[in-house]
């Protein structure tokens, strides 16, 4: 299997547009939806430092609540969680059971 080689004059005279996301919103409001979850977090971690407990227990949990924090953002602004829920809605009809 070999991939078509595209003539050097379609692709100079290509002109779609480029898509644009609108990358600037999605990254703000990803990090809106985000913001209160790292601030949960931190505030555990300094909850949990201020009552004396050992700072090595700071550094273990630290990194999970970043970690998960960056994955949500990442999602967020990616769209994976808006166009998982539009497939839901309008490919899969069906009726509940619940009903």
């Amino acid at each position: 299997m070999s991939t078509p080689i595209p003539d050097e004059d379609s692709a100079a005279t290509d002109d779609s547009p480029i898509p644009d996301d609108g990358g600037d919103g999605n990254r703000k409001r990803a990090a809106l939806y985000i913001a209160p979850f790292v601030v949960l977090g931190v505030g555990n971690l300094l909850l949990i430092l201020t009552w004396g407990v050992n700072p090595l227990w700071g550094f273990a949990i630290l990194p999970p609540i970043l970690f998960i924090s960056v994955i949500g953002w990442v999602a967020f602004k990616g769209g994976f969680v808006h166009e998982r829920d539009d497939a839901v809605d309008g490919e899969y009809d069906h009726e509940s059971a619940w009903e």
